[in-house]
């Protein structure tokens, strides 16, 4: 015999701290969102344009059928050892890297050192350094890059001593600074703050312990 069974709810602002705590725990759980990194993997696109970084691509297919090209950007994280991001792509000497990346990140001094640290050594070699950046391995950190440099001189001329290992490095500083910027923002995404905007937005009601309703 059918019953009715009536139960108060209540917005998120109207319950108590350990119903929040409960009932932000349902959203992290139930309502993942795939698309909080896209923001900075577009920035981050953007920025190897400025400095010299040409991302290789790769298909990725579409929900609704067909496929569209994505840069190939990997990360992992953000909570064990060995987590990290790194990319595919080649890297050759662009103009201006230094005052184009700092009228794009006036605040980011890890990014005007790059910049500065890859004009550097491209001076020394008369900007004709160049490298290639492929992923190995299982795992995805700035270690998993493997990065191969070359000079391209009509005249044979050699690198200088430390053109490989500086270009090395600062490519994998790229990577970690990547990685930071996802770290920062999946952070931000996971908040208190923004979950909390989130549900009241959406008018979600719980009980009075924090069970989501309905």
């Amino acid at each position: 015999m059918p019953q009715i069974v009536e139960t108060t709810v209540y917005r998120l602002d109207e319950l108590s701290t350990e119903a929040k705590e409960k009932a932000r725990a349902w959203y992290r759980e139930s309502t993942p969102d795939d698309d909080w990194s896209e923001f900075v993997a577009r920035d981050f696109e953007a920025i190897c344009a400025i400095l010299g970084v040409r991302l290789k691509t790769r298909p990725v297919r579409l929900y609704g059928g067909g496929t569209r090209q994505q840069s190939c950007i990997w990360y992992r994280g953000f909570w064990s050892q060995g987590d990290g991001a790194c990319f595919e792509g080649a890297y050759s000497y662009v103009k201006d890297t230094a005052r184009h990346i700092r009228d794009h990140a006036p605040q980011d001094a890890e990014l005007h050192r790059i910049a500065g640290a890859l004009q550097s050594i491209q001076r020394r070699n008369f900007y004709q350094l160049q490298a290639e950046i492929r992923h190995r391995g299982y795992y995805y950190h700035e270690h998993c890059m493997a990065i191969s440099v070359e000079r391209d001189s009509q005249t044979y001329r050699h690198m200088t001593a430390d053109a490989e290992d500086e270009i090395v490095e600062a490519l994998r500083d790229l990577a970690r600074w990547l990685y930071s910027q996802l770290e920062r923002e999946y952070e931000h995404q996971t908040s208190d703050i923004v979950i909390d905007e989130m549900m009241l937005a959406n008018d979600y009601s719980f009980t009075a312990a924090g069970r989501r309703f309905g």
